[in-house]
């Protein structure tokens, strides 16, 4: 079992940042890739960001490469999300996920990843 809790979640306006945090627990960090995804309002989860078991090798949705990054401290047992130059568009609930198969670089599928945290708000106003 693996225990995912995001946090750092809020309100910024469109062009600010934040940084997301997804602590876990349970089975050890550095076994399984993790990804982040989101779900707006109205529409489907889909994908945002995903990053190896190891921290090098990562995966980008196009409609954040350049302005986000994921990384991770496995130390930490965390991973994080920074989010630069906000829109609007990118409000939505974000979801750290676990994929705990080590033997595939990270995927943008849903299906391959094992437990999901409860997600986190980010609202970027106009």
């Amino acid at each position: 079992q693996v225990q995912l809790v995001e946090s750092g979640g809020g309100v910024v306006q469109a062009g600010g940042s934040l940084r997301l945090s997804c602590a876990a627990s349970g089975r050890p960090f550095s076994y399984y890739h993790m990804g982040w995804f989101r779900q707006a309002p109205g529409k489907e989860r889909e994908f945002v960001a995903a990053i190896s078991w190891s921290g090098t090798s990562a995966v980008y949705a196009d409609s954040v490469k350049g302005r986000f990054t994921i990384s991770r401290d496995n130390a930490k047992n965390t991973v994080y999300l920074q989010m630069n130059s906000l829109k609007p568009e990118d409000t939505a609930i974000y979801y750290c996920a676990a994929d705990l198969t080590q033997y595939r670089t990270p995927t943008p599928y849903e299906y391959d990843y094992n437990y999901w945290g409860q997600g986190t708000q980010v609202t970027v106003s106009s």
